[in-house]
């Protein structure tokens, strides 16, 4: 059976419990095909700082397209590309969800620029060379070794009692997808996410990007790509910003019983602590029924590559 075993004594241990107790047995049993969970990705998954983990892999694009044509290192996001400004990057999202946008825009646009008219299939193998050859910028080891210990062994529990996980993130979808089953134990047909617009090439025979974003999966899109994907109310919720409150208020307004937690980055020594991006949901965590999970408090071991 799985446990959680990076998972201290705490309350919120016990409130993931019980509330699988609950689910699974008595009066409040919920049928197992009713029986999903949602995880968003970036910060509650895998770590998201100093940059997301696509926006490293995108850098690394934008700073080849700047060294074939040095005219593009004048402007952003080439510049920050070029000049190692994780900030501006960073903050780009940070920005986003405060509801400013006009960076992001401007990454959007140029992010575009990059995939329009590559295969699907050459996109997840430029993808997975990225994830075989790069490291965690900061943490200096793989990505797959950046991924929450805690997280993967409440996919697992969940699992085990029934559940079906899938992950619905703000990320794209079709970077997610070929790590996912990897780093997650999460097949590709269960990752929601924002994705590019798509063509059918006749001639060739193969899917192609277009030029263009056909959505962004955050905030109140969230609830409407997990009907979309999946056509069922989930009863589990977890995400980590002021992006993901939607995701929970949707677990939460269901007839069935269900669990919203919200990850808090609390912790600066094994992990980097940081609140920018989920104010709004962590002040309003107690109102609307979040349950708080304290990387502090809550893990005993945080990184897939921390000693045990």
């Amino acid at each position: 059976m799985a446990d959680l075993s990076s998972w201290t004594d705490s309350p919120t241990r016990r409130a993931i419990e019980d509330f699988v107790a609950r689910v699974t047995s008595g009066p409040d049993a919920v049928p197992v095909e009713e029986r999903v969970a949602v995880f968003d990705n970036d910060g509650t998954l895998w770590s998201e700082k100093p940059m997301p983990t696509q926006l490293h892999y995108i850098v690394n694009g934008w700073r080849a397209a700047a060294e074939a044509d040095p005219s593009l290192a004048q402007q952003q996001p080439y510049r920050a590309a070029v000049t190692g400004d994780f900030a501006w990057l960073g903050g780009a999202i940070d920005k986003h969800y405060l509801g400013d946008d006009s960076d992001l825009k401007v990454l959007i646009g140029s992010l575009v620029g990059l995939v329009h008219g590559v295969s699907v299939e050459e996109y997840a193998a430029s993808v997975s060379e990225f994830f075989r050859t790069q490291q965690h910028v900061t943490l200096q080891r793989s990505y797959a070794e950046a991924v929450y210990q805690p997280m993967v062994e409440l996919l697992r529990y969940l699992e085990a009692n029934g559940f079906t996980c899938y992950i619905v993130s703000g990320g794209e979808r079709d970077f997610m997808r070929p790590i996912a089953e990897d780093f997650y134990g999460i097949p590709p047909e269960r990752v929601v996410g924002s994705a590019f617009g798509l063509d059918y090439d006749a001639e060739s025979g193969d899917v192609r990007y277009a030029a263009s974003l056909a959505f962004f999966d955050d905030g109140a899109q969230k609830p409407v790509r997990i009907w979309t994907r999946i056509g069922r109310r989930p009863l589990v919720a977890v995400g980590n910003s002021n992006g993901d409150m939607e995701m929970l208020d949707f677990a939460l307004k269901g007839a069935r019983p269900a669990l919203a937690m919200l990850v808090h980055h609390d912790d600066p020594g094994r992990d980097v602590a940081y609140d920018k991006g989920a104010e709004r949901a962590l002040a309003a965590a107690a109102d609307r029924g979040y349950t708080v999970i304290s990387v502090k408090d809550d893990w005993s071991r945080v990184f897939t590559g921390d000693s045990a």
